[in-house]
């Protein structure tokens, strides 16, 4: 079955993650994600204090940029919270933000060489091997970990277009699919990691926001400006391309002479198509879409404070149809 998850902003302050933490496990769902943004909390701190909160929840790390620090020193962080909290850890790494890889001095040339270094090598040293390399961005002389964690977290790739998923078919245990991750675009992914990869079933994280209404418009009106600020991006192409909507949105981005006229003209069924709203039942349908078209988990952005009952009965929906439980923590959001 798909596994169910939430994910913590970047935003929330350091002081709130366990509370939130916490708040997550109690609420059913069976992971709990965590991104490492500039310039937020750090991702490994953040992911520590949520596994002390907690008892059972998985804990992900969706993304670390692995060019910010030396592989050696990402695998012993990851060593150690995976030999402290054995099972209970998923790590992603990924090329981090353009802007800010440059803003801290870390750009790569090849952001592609260098993430494929850093994915082969913190995984070749969690499975307790010793690593020899001379590459472009990964240099290390006969490094072992003295603490290999007995259970090995898989390092998934926080990627999106072509080449960065064929790479991480490659020197990845997966992918992470940030939004949008529409079902056409998920099992597009899917098809080119498998491809790249190895026999045996990649692990794939679908990514989404989610607005949870009886009134679908109201659910909808809720994420039209995120949507339609994501699609404002080049990045969002490589999502697009697989719906055949990539001509369709540049269009409409030429026609609108702001983002709010584009926020505003924006389809109904792009909204639909491209996040997770609407009634439980239809959101609930959405999901099991998602993972018909190949995702092994899909993690949801933990919505506003006021949306909270209406995600409480999506998650009792998919689980076992029982009524959702109140929460014991109301996390002030």
């Amino acid at each position: 079955m798909t596994k169910l998850g939430l994910s913590i902003g970047p935003d929330l302050p350091p002081s709130r993650i366990g509370e939130v933490a916490a708040w997550i496990e109690e609420s059913g769902v069976d992971e709990l994600w965590l991104a490492e943004d500039c310039f937020f909390a750090g991702g490994i701190a953040a992911a520590a204090t949520a596994l002390a909160a907690t008892e059972r929840i998985t804990v992900g790390l969706g993304i670390l940029p692995a060019v910010a620090r030396n592989a050696a020193f990402t695998a012993m962080e990851i060593a150690a919270l995976a030999s402290i909290y054995p099972g209970r850890v998923i790590v992603g790494l990924g090329h981090g933000m353009a802007g800010w890889m440059r803003q801290i001095g870390a750009a790569p040339k090849s952001p592609l060489t260098a993430l494929g270094e850093h994915l082969q090598v913190v995984r070749d040293l969690l499975a307790g091997h010793t690593v020899t390399l001379d590459g472009d961005y990964v240099r290390l002389d006969r490094v072992r970990l003295d603490h290999p964690p007995v259970v090995v977290p898989p390092v998934l790739a926080g990627v999106r277009g072509p080449k960065s998923l064929g790479m991480a078919g490659k020197r990845a245990d997966g992918v992470i699919l940030a939004w949008p991750a529409a079902p056409a675009y998920v099992a597009h992914a899917r098809a080119l990691v498998e491809e790249a990869g190895p026999s045996g079933r990649p692990l794939v994280v679908a990514c989404s926001p989610v607005s949870v209404d009886a009134d679908p418009a109201r659910a909808r009106a809720r994420l039209r400006p995120q949507v339609a600020a994501e699609l404002s991006m080049p990045s969002s192409h490589a999502h697009l391309e697989p719906l055949g909507l990539v001509d369709d949105v540049t269009r409409l981005l030429a026609k609108c002479g702001s983002p709010d006229e584009f926020a505003a003209r924006l389809p109904e069924e792009w909204i639909d198509e491209l996040a997770i709203v609407g009634d439980p039942a239809r959101c609930a349908a959405k999901i099991s879409q998602l993972r018909q078209a190949g995702a092994d988990s899909v993690v949801l952005a933990l919505p506003p404070q006021e949306q909270r009952p209406g995600l409480r009965e999506l998650i009792s929906l998919i689980r076992d149809g029982a009524p959702a439980r109140a929460a014991s923590i109301s996390p002030r959001r």
